[in-house]
């Protein structure tokens, strides 16, 4: 790196300029000093092809001094990046860390939002504090609510395409994948399935078998029992525990992934994240919701039955007394129920993962969302069924 210093004194240096040659360019930058004062006349280009040597020119001409002032002139620079902003950041950051002043003058208007963001102070920071009016916040709202319909339409509709695929080849389904999430949402659920179904039995049964007493009719609880479990409350309790345990774990999972940015490094790489990472999830819950219905429905019998044997009852009364009030439909209508409310909680978990933004609690909050809109969902399903049962007969 050449440099050209020009002295109008021999001893005592008042007046000097230095010339750094820029690569590409037939100018350079000129370093100006007048007393304490130094100028920078910036070069028509400055990006990162020239900034390695003024940065270099730079910082051996500051080191050990502290000029008052450092007046930049931009009325040359026509082509500039974030490196030759990050440049005269470098300068301003020197100067305010000794106390000292710092201007630019002439500098183009286009040029004026990459020094704002440069020096710390952009106009876009400024203009977030500006507050809506109520027919703005209508219309941001309004806006904000399409785009989520657009996107659910959208994500519902690639998630049935993708499931239909994979049901009719199912060598594109990643089964490993579906069995990990079905030993974590099924496996692992079971203690709390059994232990929360044992309680309702049993709470239900002594609640009901108290007031029933009066009128000799305890035997009639495990009806009660029976065709509370299998067509309302099995389903409709396990599909709560499910939202709350499993479907926020596909939220969080999928959200942090979100986060991370690694859904997009699937997109780019050509996996589809609905297939690669959704219908996995919606396979596994498919499979076990059902089937912790069933445990679900099992110990609250079992709960039930150990409040008929502790009112004197035999094992044998209340398993007859069950087999003649639930039916085949009473059991498959439950099914059935559970099979939509595992489809319920899984698409719902992963699109709120999917929905995940950026921040400390994005993954926070679409879990929470997962979990509350698979409880909705559910109830107001479970309410469509009942009508649907009754004018059926079922």
């Amino acid at each position: 790196m050449k440099i050209k210093i020009k002295s109008l004194a021999r001893f005592h240096i008042t007046r000097m300029i230095l010339a750094i040659p820029v690569a590409e360019t037939g100018k350079s930058i000129r370093l100006l000093w007048e007393g304490s004062v130094l100028e920078v006349y910036l070069p028509t280009i400055l990006t990162f092809r020239q900034t390695p040597a003024i940065w270099k020119g730079s910082v051996f001409e500051l080191k050990g001094r502290s000029p008052s002032l450092i007046r930049v002139f931009a009325s040359e620079l026509k082509v500039a990046d974030s490196s030759g902003f990050a440049f005269l950041q470098f300068l301003k950051k020197n100067q305010d860390s000794n106390g000292n002043r710092f201007e630019i003058l002439e500098l183009g208007e286009k040029f004026a939002p990459m020094y704002q963001a440069a020096t710390g102070k952009s106009k876009t920071l400024e203009s977030s504090q500006y507050k809506l009016g109520y027919s703005e916040k209508v219309g941001k709202y309004t806006i904000d609510w399409f785009k989520e319909f657009t996107f659910l339409v959208a994500f519902t509709g690639e998630l049935t395409v993708s499931f239909w695929k994979s049901v009719l080849h199912p060598s594109r389904i990643r089964w490993k994948d579906v069995f990990r999430v079905s030993e974590s949402m099924g496996v692992n659920a079971f203690p709390i399935i059994a232990m929360i179904g044992f309680l309702l039995g049993l709470i239900m049964s002594f609640q009901s078998a108290i007031p029933m007493r009066r009128f000799g009719a305890e035997i009639f609880v495990a009806n009660l029992v029976g065709l509370s479990l299998f067509r309302e409350l099995g389903p409709l309790m396990t599909a709560f525990i499910l939202s709350g345990r499993s479907g926020s774990a596909f939220a969080a999972e999928l959200g942090t992934m979100k986060v991370s940015e690694e859904i997009d490094a699937l997109t780019t790489m050509g996996l589809p994240p609905v297939q690669f990472l959704i219908v996995p999830r919606l396979v596994a819950s498919l499979i076990m919701t059902p089937l912790l219905t069933l445990i679900f429905n099992l110990f609250g019998l079992i709960g039930g039955a150990v409040v008929l044997m502790s009112f004197g009852f035999p094992l044998v009364t209340f398993i007859n007394q069950v087999n003649v009030a639930v039916g085949f439909n009473d059991i498959a209508g439950g099914m059935l129920k559970s099979y939509f409310f595992g489809m319920i909680i899984a698409a719902i978990g992963c699109y709120r993962g999917l929905k995940t933004t950026t921040g400390a609690g994005a993954v926070g909050e679409s879990t929470t969302a997962a979990v509350v809109g698979s409880i909705i969902l559910v109830s107001l399903l479970d309410g469509v069924f009942s009508v649907l049962y009754f004018y059926m007969g079922i």
